[in-house]
Protein backbone atom coordinates (compact mmCIF):
# COMPACT_ATOMS: atom_id res chain seq x y z
CA UNK A 1 0.00 0.00 0.00
CA UNK A 2 1.11 3.55 -0.70
CA UNK A 3 3.07 5.41 1.96
CA UNK A 4 0.76 8.38 1.27
CA UNK A 5 -1.96 6.55 3.20
CA UNK A 6 0.03 6.39 6.42
CA UNK A 7 -0.75 9.92 7.60
CA UNK A 8 -4.51 9.57 7.00
CA UNK A 9 -4.51 6.23 8.85
CA UNK A 10 -2.67 7.73 11.82
CA UNK A 11 -5.02 10.72 12.01
CA UNK A 12 -8.09 8.51 11.69
CA UNK A 13 -7.01 6.07 14.40
CA UNK A 14 -5.97 8.95 16.67
CA UNK A 15 -9.58 10.21 16.64
CA UNK A 16 -11.34 6.84 16.47
CA UNK A 17 -13.81 6.88 19.40
CA UNK A 18 -13.48 3.10 19.77
CA UNK A 19 -9.67 2.98 19.83
CA UNK A 20 -8.57 1.43 23.15
CA UNK A 21 -5.80 2.79 25.35
CA UNK A 22 -3.15 0.41 24.07
CA UNK A 23 -3.73 1.67 20.51
CA UNK A 24 -3.70 5.34 21.46
CA UNK A 25 -0.63 5.02 23.66
CA UNK A 26 1.31 3.89 20.61
CA UNK A 27 0.53 7.31 19.12
CA UNK A 28 1.96 9.17 22.13
CA UNK A 29 5.36 9.02 20.52
CA UNK A 30 7.63 11.14 18.35
CA UNK A 31 7.24 8.54 15.61
CA UNK A 32 3.62 9.63 15.17
CA UNK A 33 4.74 13.17 14.31
CA UNK A 34 2.06 15.84 14.20
CA UNK A 35 -0.65 13.23 14.70
CA UNK A 36 0.53 12.75 18.28
CA UNK A 37 0.20 16.45 19.00
CA UNK A 38 -3.20 16.68 17.31
CA UNK A 39 -4.50 13.74 19.34
CA UNK A 40 -3.12 14.96 22.67
CA UNK A 41 -4.72 18.35 22.14
CA UNK A 42 -7.85 17.55 20.17
CA UNK A 43 -9.90 14.78 21.81
CA UNK A 44 -10.96 13.21 25.08
CA UNK A 45 -8.50 10.54 26.16
CA UNK A 46 -8.57 7.51 28.48
CA UNK A 47 -6.66 7.83 31.76
CA UNK A 48 -3.70 5.63 30.70
CA UNK A 49 -3.15 7.80 27.62
CA UNK A 50 -3.37 10.99 29.67
CA UNK A 51 -0.79 9.59 32.10
CA UNK A 52 1.53 8.68 29.23
CA UNK A 53 1.36 12.22 27.86
CA UNK A 54 1.60 13.91 31.28
CA UNK A 55 4.93 12.27 32.01
CA UNK A 56 6.35 12.14 28.48
CA UNK A 57 9.95 13.39 28.19
CA UNK A 58 9.14 15.37 25.02
CA UNK A 59 7.99 18.86 25.99
CA UNK A 60 5.91 19.34 22.84
CA UNK A 61 3.73 16.37 23.78
CA UNK A 62 3.10 17.69 27.30
CA UNK A 63 2.43 21.13 25.84
CA UNK A 64 -0.14 19.73 23.41
CA UNK A 65 -1.92 17.99 26.30
CA UNK A 66 -1.91 21.25 28.27
CA UNK A 67 -4.06 22.79 25.52
CA UNK A 68 -6.63 19.98 25.57
CA UNK A 69 -10.14 21.36 26.08
CA UNK A 70 -11.86 17.97 26.05
CA UNK A 71 -10.59 16.12 29.12
CA UNK A 72 -11.34 16.90 32.76
CA UNK A 73 -9.06 19.87 33.53
CA UNK A 74 -8.37 18.43 36.99
CA UNK A 75 -6.32 15.71 35.26
CA UNK A 76 -3.94 18.38 33.99
CA UNK A 77 -2.90 19.57 37.47
CA UNK A 78 0.72 18.27 37.22
CA UNK A 79 1.30 20.53 34.20
CA UNK A 80 0.75 23.66 36.32
CA UNK A 81 4.18 22.97 37.86
CA UNK A 82 5.79 21.49 34.73
CA UNK A 83 9.53 22.12 34.34
CA UNK A 84 8.82 23.94 31.07
CA UNK A 85 7.33 27.42 31.09
CA UNK A 86 5.94 26.75 27.61
CA UNK A 87 3.85 23.90 29.03
CA UNK A 88 2.65 26.05 31.94
CA UNK A 89 1.89 28.88 29.53
CA UNK A 90 -0.22 26.65 27.30
CA UNK A 91 -2.17 25.38 30.30
CA UNK A 92 -2.71 28.97 31.44
CA UNK A 93 -3.75 30.04 27.95
CA UNK A 94 -6.26 27.22 27.48
CA UNK A 95 -7.44 25.43 24.38
CA UNK A 96 -6.66 26.80 20.92
CA UNK A 97 -8.58 27.78 18.96
CA UNK A 98 -10.38 29.12 22.03
CA UNK A 99 -14.02 27.95 22.20
CA UNK A 100 -16.84 30.39 22.83
CA UNK A 101 -17.53 28.81 26.22
CA UNK A 102 -14.37 28.00 28.19
CA UNK A 103 -14.34 25.47 31.01
CA UNK A 104 -12.84 26.90 34.21
CA UNK A 105 -9.69 25.48 35.72
CA UNK A 106 -9.93 23.96 39.21
CA UNK A 107 -8.93 26.17 42.13
CA UNK A 108 -5.76 24.20 42.89
CA UNK A 109 -4.41 24.75 39.36
CA UNK A 110 -5.27 28.44 39.52
CA UNK A 111 -3.48 28.84 42.84
CA UNK A 112 -0.39 27.05 41.51
CA UNK A 113 -0.20 29.28 38.43
CA UNK A 114 -0.95 32.52 40.26
CA UNK A 115 1.50 31.97 43.11
CA UNK A 116 4.47 30.61 41.12
CA UNK A 117 7.73 32.46 41.77
CA UNK A 118 9.26 31.51 38.43
CA UNK A 119 8.14 30.55 34.95
CA UNK A 120 9.81 27.15 34.81
CA UNK A 121 13.27 25.68 34.60
CA UNK A 122 13.69 26.35 30.88
CA UNK A 123 13.35 30.13 31.33
CA UNK A 124 11.20 30.44 28.21
CA UNK A 125 8.47 32.45 29.98
CA UNK A 126 8.30 34.49 33.15
CA UNK A 127 5.78 33.83 35.89
CA UNK A 128 4.13 37.17 35.03
CA UNK A 129 3.77 36.22 31.36
CA UNK A 130 2.06 33.00 32.38
CA UNK A 131 -0.32 34.91 34.65
CA UNK A 132 -1.11 37.25 31.75
CA UNK A 133 -1.99 34.22 29.61
CA UNK A 134 -4.26 32.95 32.38
CA UNK A 135 -5.98 36.31 32.85
CA UNK A 136 -6.84 36.48 29.15
CA UNK A 137 -7.95 32.86 28.88
CA UNK A 138 -11.35 33.17 30.62
CA UNK A 139 -10.47 30.04 32.65
CA UNK A 140 -10.84 31.81 36.01
CA UNK A 141 -14.45 31.43 37.17
CA UNK A 142 -16.33 34.25 38.86
CA UNK A 143 -16.51 32.19 42.07
CA UNK A 144 -12.70 32.26 42.29
CA UNK A 145 -12.56 35.98 41.55
CA UNK A 146 -15.05 36.60 44.38
CA UNK A 147 -12.90 34.60 46.81
CA UNK A 148 -9.53 36.16 45.97
CA UNK A 149 -9.73 39.10 48.38
CA UNK A 150 -10.04 36.74 51.38
CA UNK A 151 -7.66 34.03 50.14
CA UNK A 152 -5.09 32.74 52.60
CA UNK A 153 -2.20 33.16 50.15
CA UNK A 154 -0.96 36.78 49.91
CA UNK A 155 -0.07 36.41 46.21
CA UNK A 156 -3.75 35.70 45.46
CA UNK A 157 -4.77 38.76 47.47
CA UNK A 158 -2.26 40.77 45.43
CA UNK A 159 -4.13 39.73 42.30
CA UNK A 160 -7.44 40.65 43.93
CA UNK A 161 -6.48 44.32 44.24
CA UNK A 162 -6.19 44.53 40.44
CA UNK A 163 -9.97 44.10 40.24
CA UNK A 164 -10.59 46.99 42.62
CA UNK A 165 -13.81 48.16 40.98
CA UNK A 166 -15.46 44.75 41.55
CA UNK A 167 -14.62 44.52 45.28
CA UNK A 168 -17.00 45.35 48.11
CA UNK A 169 -16.26 48.21 50.48
CA UNK A 170 -15.38 45.77 53.25
CA UNK A 171 -12.95 43.90 50.98
CA UNK A 172 -11.24 47.12 49.96
CA UNK A 173 -10.80 48.21 53.57
CA UNK A 174 -9.39 44.82 54.52
CA UNK A 175 -6.89 44.88 51.67
CA UNK A 176 -5.75 48.39 52.53
CA UNK A 177 -4.97 47.06 56.05
CA UNK A 178 -3.65 43.67 54.89
CA UNK A 179 -0.79 42.19 56.96
CA UNK A 180 1.24 41.64 53.80
CA UNK A 181 3.09 44.79 52.65
CA UNK A 182 2.86 43.92 48.94
CA UNK A 183 -0.90 43.54 49.21
CA UNK A 184 -1.20 46.86 51.06
CA UNK A 185 0.92 48.59 48.43
CA UNK A 186 -1.17 47.17 45.59
CA UNK A 187 -4.40 48.11 47.34
CA UNK A 188 -3.21 51.68 47.87
CA UNK A 189 -2.30 52.01 44.20
CA UNK A 190 -5.63 50.54 43.06
CA UNK A 191 -7.60 52.75 45.41
CA UNK A 192 -6.53 55.69 43.24
CA UNK A 193 -9.20 54.51 40.76
CA UNK A 194 -11.72 56.33 42.96
CA UNK A 195 -9.76 59.59 42.87
CA UNK A 196 -10.39 61.57 39.68
CA UNK A 197 -7.26 63.68 40.06
CA UNK A 198 -5.08 60.59 40.58
CA UNK A 199 -6.62 58.91 37.51
CA UNK A 200 -5.89 62.02 35.45
CA UNK A 201 -2.28 61.98 36.61
CA UNK A 202 -1.69 58.31 35.75
CA UNK A 203 -3.56 58.21 32.43
CA UNK A 204 -0.71 59.36 30.16
CA UNK A 205 1.48 56.47 31.33
CA UNK A 206 -0.94 53.55 30.98
CA UNK A 207 -0.91 53.10 27.20
CA UNK A 208 -3.66 53.43 24.60
CA UNK A 209 -4.98 49.86 25.04
CA UNK A 210 -5.84 50.46 28.70
CA UNK A 211 -7.33 53.91 28.19
CA UNK A 212 -10.93 52.80 27.33
CA UNK A 213 -11.00 50.55 30.41
CA UNK A 214 -9.89 53.40 32.66
CA UNK A 215 -12.37 55.85 31.15
CA UNK A 216 -15.16 53.32 31.55
CA UNK A 217 -14.50 52.21 35.14
CA UNK A 218 -12.62 54.87 37.12
CA UNK A 219 -13.58 58.19 38.69
CA UNK A 220 -12.67 61.00 36.29
CA UNK A 221 -11.71 64.60 36.96
CA UNK A 222 -13.63 67.47 35.29
CA UNK A 223 -10.57 68.25 33.17
CA UNK A 224 -10.35 64.66 31.94
CA UNK A 225 -14.06 64.62 31.12
CA UNK A 226 -13.66 67.81 29.08
CA UNK A 227 -10.71 66.22 27.29
CA UNK A 228 -12.87 63.20 26.37
CA UNK A 229 -15.45 65.51 24.78
CA UNK A 230 -12.71 67.42 22.97
CA UNK A 231 -11.04 64.36 21.42
CA UNK A 232 -14.22 62.36 20.77
CA UNK A 233 -13.58 59.56 23.29
CA UNK A 234 -16.82 59.88 25.24
CA UNK A 235 -18.26 56.39 24.66
CA UNK A 236 -16.67 54.88 27.79
CA UNK A 237 -18.22 57.66 29.85
CA UNK A 238 -21.69 56.43 28.89
CA UNK A 239 -21.27 53.23 30.92
CA UNK A 240 -18.98 54.52 33.66
CA UNK A 241 -20.80 54.36 37.02
CA UNK A 242 -18.74 57.31 38.29
CA UNK A 243 -19.84 59.69 35.51
CA UNK A 244 -21.37 62.73 37.26
CA UNK A 245 -25.03 63.58 36.70
CA UNK A 246 -24.24 66.83 34.86
CA UNK A 247 -21.99 64.89 32.45
CA UNK A 248 -24.70 62.29 31.91
CA UNK A 249 -27.08 65.10 30.97
CA UNK A 250 -24.43 66.51 28.60
CA UNK A 251 -23.98 63.09 26.98
CA UNK A 252 -27.75 62.80 26.56
CA UNK A 253 -27.58 65.82 24.23
CA UNK A 254 -24.55 64.57 22.28
CA UNK A 255 -24.86 64.95 18.49
CA UNK A 256 -24.15 61.22 17.93
CA UNK A 257 -27.27 59.07 18.32
CA UNK A 258 -25.11 56.13 19.38
CA UNK A 259 -23.85 58.04 22.41
CA UNK A 260 -27.37 59.11 23.36
CA UNK A 261 -28.58 55.51 23.01
CA UNK A 262 -25.88 54.29 25.39
CA UNK A 263 -26.88 56.96 27.91
CA UNK A 264 -30.55 55.98 27.59
CA UNK A 265 -29.83 52.56 29.12
CA UNK A 266 -28.23 53.90 32.32
CA UNK A 267 -30.11 53.10 35.53
CA UNK A 268 -29.25 56.45 37.14
CA UNK A 269 -30.94 58.82 34.68
CA UNK A 270 -32.49 61.91 36.21
CA UNK A 271 -36.22 62.18 35.43
CA UNK A 272 -35.73 65.27 33.26
CA UNK A 273 -33.00 63.58 31.19
CA UNK A 274 -35.15 60.46 30.79
CA UNK A 275 -38.07 62.56 29.58
CA UNK A 276 -35.83 64.23 26.97
CA UNK A 277 -34.55 60.92 25.65
CA UNK A 278 -38.08 59.50 25.33
CA UNK A 279 -38.72 62.23 22.76
CA UNK A 280 -35.36 61.83 20.99
CA UNK A 281 -35.53 62.14 17.18
CA UNK A 282 -33.60 58.86 16.75
CA UNK A 283 -35.64 55.65 16.83
CA UNK A 284 -32.76 53.68 18.34
CA UNK A 285 -32.58 56.05 21.30
CA UNK A 286 -36.34 55.86 21.83
CA UNK A 287 -36.14 52.05 21.69
CA UNK A 288 -33.50 52.09 24.43
CA UNK A 289 -35.75 54.28 26.54
CA UNK A 290 -38.53 51.71 26.23
CA UNK A 291 -36.13 49.31 27.95
CA UNK A 292 -35.38 51.76 30.74
CA UNK A 293 -37.84 50.27 33.29
CA UNK A 294 -35.79 47.07 33.05
CA UNK A 295 -32.51 48.77 34.04
CA UNK A 296 -33.19 49.72 37.63
CA UNK A 297 -29.78 48.40 38.76
CA UNK A 298 -26.28 48.31 37.28
CA UNK A 299 -26.43 44.50 37.14
CA UNK A 300 -29.53 44.69 34.96
CA UNK A 301 -27.92 47.39 32.84
CA UNK A 302 -24.84 45.17 32.37
CA UNK A 303 -26.91 42.17 31.29
CA UNK A 304 -28.65 44.24 28.61
CA UNK A 305 -25.54 46.06 27.49
CA UNK A 306 -23.48 42.97 26.82
CA UNK A 307 -26.28 41.36 24.78
CA UNK A 308 -27.50 44.28 22.72
CA UNK A 309 -26.55 45.16 19.15
CA UNK A 310 -24.45 42.15 18.17
CA UNK A 311 -26.51 40.64 15.33
CA UNK A 312 -27.53 37.05 14.54
CA UNK A 313 -24.03 35.87 13.58
CA UNK A 314 -22.33 37.16 16.73
CA UNK A 315 -19.74 34.67 18.01
CA UNK A 316 -18.56 36.66 21.03
CA UNK A 317 -17.26 34.64 24.00
CA UNK A 318 -19.95 33.15 26.23
CA UNK A 319 -18.99 34.16 29.75
CA UNK A 320 -20.48 34.35 33.23
CA UNK A 321 -21.95 37.58 34.50
CA UNK A 322 -19.79 38.82 37.35
CA UNK A 323 -22.98 39.69 39.22
CA UNK A 324 -26.32 38.70 37.73
CA UNK A 325 -29.82 40.15 38.10
CA UNK A 326 -32.48 38.05 39.83
CA UNK A 327 -34.19 35.04 38.19
CA UNK A 328 -37.45 37.00 38.37
CA UNK A 329 -35.91 39.79 36.30
CA UNK A 330 -34.81 37.37 33.58
CA UNK A 331 -38.28 35.78 33.61
CA UNK A 332 -39.83 39.22 33.10
CA UNK A 333 -37.45 39.80 30.19
CA UNK A 334 -38.51 36.49 28.64
CA UNK A 335 -42.17 37.60 28.73
CA UNK A 336 -41.48 41.09 27.37
CA UNK A 337 -42.82 42.41 24.08
CA UNK A 338 -39.35 43.82 23.36
CA UNK A 339 -37.15 41.41 21.32
CA UNK A 340 -34.01 42.92 22.90
CA UNK A 341 -35.15 41.82 26.35
CA UNK A 342 -36.12 38.35 25.18
CA UNK A 343 -32.62 38.01 23.68
CA UNK A 344 -31.18 38.91 27.07
CA UNK A 345 -33.32 36.23 28.72
CA UNK A 346 -32.27 33.67 26.10
CA UNK A 347 -28.60 34.26 27.02
CA UNK A 348 -29.09 33.38 30.69
CA UNK A 349 -28.46 29.65 31.31
CA UNK A 350 -30.61 29.64 34.46
CA UNK A 351 -33.86 30.40 32.67
CA UNK A 352 -36.70 28.01 33.64
CA UNK A 353 -37.56 25.12 31.31
CA UNK A 354 -41.06 26.37 30.47
CA UNK A 355 -39.67 29.75 29.42
CA UNK A 356 -37.00 28.01 27.34
CA UNK A 357 -39.73 26.08 25.51
CA UNK A 358 -41.54 29.35 24.75
CA UNK A 359 -38.43 31.19 23.53
CA UNK A 360 -37.49 28.24 21.32
CA UNK A 361 -40.51 29.16 19.20
CA UNK A 362 -40.01 32.93 19.37
CA UNK A 363 -40.77 34.98 16.24
CA UNK A 364 -37.42 36.76 16.58
CA UNK A 365 -34.59 34.77 15.00
CA UNK A 366 -31.94 36.27 17.27
CA UNK A 367 -33.86 35.06 20.32
CA UNK A 368 -33.83 31.51 18.97
CA UNK A 369 -30.15 31.68 18.00
CA UNK A 370 -29.06 33.00 21.39
CA UNK A 371 -31.12 30.36 23.16
CA UNK A 372 -29.53 27.60 21.06
CA UNK A 373 -26.01 28.84 21.76
CA UNK A 374 -26.40 29.72 25.45
CA UNK A 375 -28.98 27.57 27.21
CA UNK A 376 -28.32 23.92 28.20
CA UNK A 377 -32.03 23.06 27.83
CA UNK A 378 -32.40 24.41 24.29
CA UNK A 379 -34.27 21.71 22.26
CA UNK A 380 -32.05 19.60 19.98
CA UNK A 381 -34.27 20.42 17.00
CA UNK A 382 -33.51 24.12 17.57
CA UNK A 383 -29.78 23.42 17.68
CA UNK A 384 -30.07 21.62 14.36
CA UNK A 385 -32.14 24.42 12.81
CA UNK A 386 -29.53 27.01 13.78
CA UNK A 387 -26.71 24.75 12.54
CA UNK A 388 -28.34 24.52 9.12
CA UNK A 389 -29.31 28.18 8.80
CA UNK A 390 -26.37 29.95 10.46
CA UNK A 391 -22.89 28.59 9.53
CA UNK A 392 -21.14 31.03 11.89
CA UNK A 393 -22.44 29.08 14.90
CA UNK A 394 -21.58 25.58 13.68
CA UNK A 395 -18.24 25.13 15.52
CA UNK A 396 -19.85 26.04 18.84
CA UNK A 397 -23.03 24.01 18.33
CA UNK A 398 -21.02 20.87 17.56
CA UNK A 399 -19.45 21.08 21.04
CA UNK A 400 -22.81 20.95 22.84
CA UNK A 401 -23.70 17.60 24.43
CA UNK A 402 -27.35 17.89 23.37
CA UNK A 403 -26.60 18.50 19.71
CA UNK A 404 -28.42 15.81 17.68
CA UNK A 405 -26.32 13.20 15.88
CA UNK A 406 -29.18 11.02 14.61
CA UNK A 407 -32.39 11.64 12.70
CA UNK A 408 -30.48 13.55 10.04
CA UNK A 409 -31.25 11.47 6.94
CA UNK A 410 -33.41 14.24 5.49
CA UNK A 411 -30.27 16.38 5.16
CA UNK A 412 -28.19 13.89 3.18
CA UNK A 413 -28.85 15.76 -0.10
CA UNK A 414 -28.55 19.29 1.32
CA UNK A 415 -26.67 21.70 -0.98
CA UNK A 416 -24.30 22.76 1.83
CA UNK A 417 -21.47 20.18 2.15
CA UNK A 418 -21.04 20.89 5.89
CA UNK A 419 -24.67 19.93 6.43
CA UNK A 420 -24.27 16.82 4.27
CA UNK A 421 -21.16 15.87 6.25
CA UNK A 422 -23.16 16.05 9.47
CA UNK A 423 -25.86 13.83 8.01
CA UNK A 424 -23.28 11.43 6.56
CA UNK A 425 -22.17 10.54 10.09
CA UNK A 426 -25.67 9.57 11.25
CA UNK A 427 -25.55 5.82 12.09
CA UNK A 428 -29.17 5.50 10.92
CA UNK A 429 -28.33 6.57 7.36
CA UNK A 430 -28.74 3.34 5.35
CA UNK A 431 -26.22 4.14 2.63
CA UNK A 432 -23.48 6.53 3.75
CA UNK A 433 -22.41 8.71 0.78
CA UNK A 434 -18.79 7.61 0.47
CA UNK A 435 -18.67 8.88 -3.13
CA UNK A 436 -19.91 12.41 -2.43
CA UNK A 437 -17.96 15.05 -4.41
CA UNK A 438 -16.94 16.81 -1.17
CA UNK A 439 -13.97 15.44 0.76
CA UNK A 440 -15.40 16.22 4.21
CA UNK A 441 -18.62 14.39 3.35
CA UNK A 442 -16.70 11.34 2.13
CA UNK A 443 -14.62 11.30 5.31
CA UNK A 444 -17.69 11.52 7.52
CA UNK A 445 -19.44 8.81 5.54
CA UNK A 446 -16.39 6.52 5.77
CA UNK A 447 -16.41 6.97 9.56
CA UNK A 448 -20.09 6.04 9.82
CA UNK A 449 -20.40 3.09 12.26
CA UNK A 450 -23.19 1.70 10.09
CA UNK A 451 -20.52 0.44 7.67
CA UNK A 452 -19.46 -3.18 8.11
CA UNK A 453 -15.76 -3.98 8.74
CA UNK A 454 -15.53 -5.66 5.33
CA UNK A 455 -16.66 -2.48 3.60
CA UNK A 456 -13.92 -0.52 5.32
CA UNK A 457 -11.07 -2.33 3.62
CA UNK A 458 -11.69 -0.75 0.25
CA UNK A 459 -12.19 2.66 1.85
CA UNK A 460 -8.85 2.35 3.69
CA UNK A 461 -7.01 2.20 0.37
CA UNK A 462 -8.74 5.26 -1.13
CA UNK A 463 -7.00 8.56 -0.24
CA UNK A 464 -10.38 10.30 -0.14
CA UNK A 465 -11.80 7.98 2.51
CA UNK A 466 -8.76 6.46 4.25
CA UNK A 467 -8.82 8.83 7.23
CA UNK A 468 -12.55 8.38 7.78
CA UNK A 469 -12.33 4.60 7.53
CA UNK A 470 -9.47 4.53 10.06
CA UNK A 471 -11.65 6.63 12.40
CA UNK A 472 -14.60 4.24 12.04
CA UNK A 473 -15.54 2.65 15.39
CA UNK A 474 -16.39 -0.56 13.51
CA UNK A 475 -12.73 -1.03 12.57
CA UNK A 476 -11.45 -4.09 14.49
CA UNK A 477 -8.73 -3.38 17.04
CA UNK A 478 -6.28 -5.90 15.50
CA UNK A 479 -6.65 -4.00 12.21
CA UNK A 480 -5.86 -0.74 14.01
CA UNK A 481 -2.64 -2.25 15.32
CA UNK A 482 -1.78 -3.58 11.87
CA UNK A 483 -2.21 -0.12 10.33
CA UNK A 484 -0.03 1.38 13.06
CA UNK A 485 2.64 -1.25 12.38
CA UNK A 486 2.72 -0.13 8.76
CA UNK A 487 2.58 3.59 9.44
CA UNK A 488 4.78 4.14 12.51
CA UNK A 489 7.75 2.27 11.10
CA UNK A 490 8.02 4.60 8.10
CA UNK A 491 6.82 7.92 9.61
Amino acid sequence: MSDSLHEPWLRGIAFNPAAPSDVLIRLVDRAAGDTCLLMCQGRDLPDPVIDAALHHPVMKIRRALAGNGHIDPARLAPLAADPSGLVRGRLAGGAHPRPRRVRPLPDDILVTLLTARDGGEDGMLTAQEIVQELSASRQIPQSFYRSMAEHEHPRIREHAVRRWHSLTGAQRSALLDDPDPAVRKGAKESSRESDGAAVEAMLPSIGSLSRPHVLGTCALSPALIDQCFADGSVYPLTWNRHTPADTVARLARHPEAGVRAMVAARPDLAPAVAAELREDPDEGVRTRMRLHPFTRTWDEYGAIRRCNGHGPDCTCPITELSTAPSPEWFAACAASDEPVLRRVAACWPGLRAELVATLAQDDDEEVRIRLACHHPLAPPRLLLDVFVSRPAHRPHLLTLPTFPRTGLAHLISHPDPQVRALAAGDPAVPDPPVHDPDHAVRRAAAANPNLAPDALEGLLTDPGTAEGAAANPSLPVPRMHALLNLSLTTT
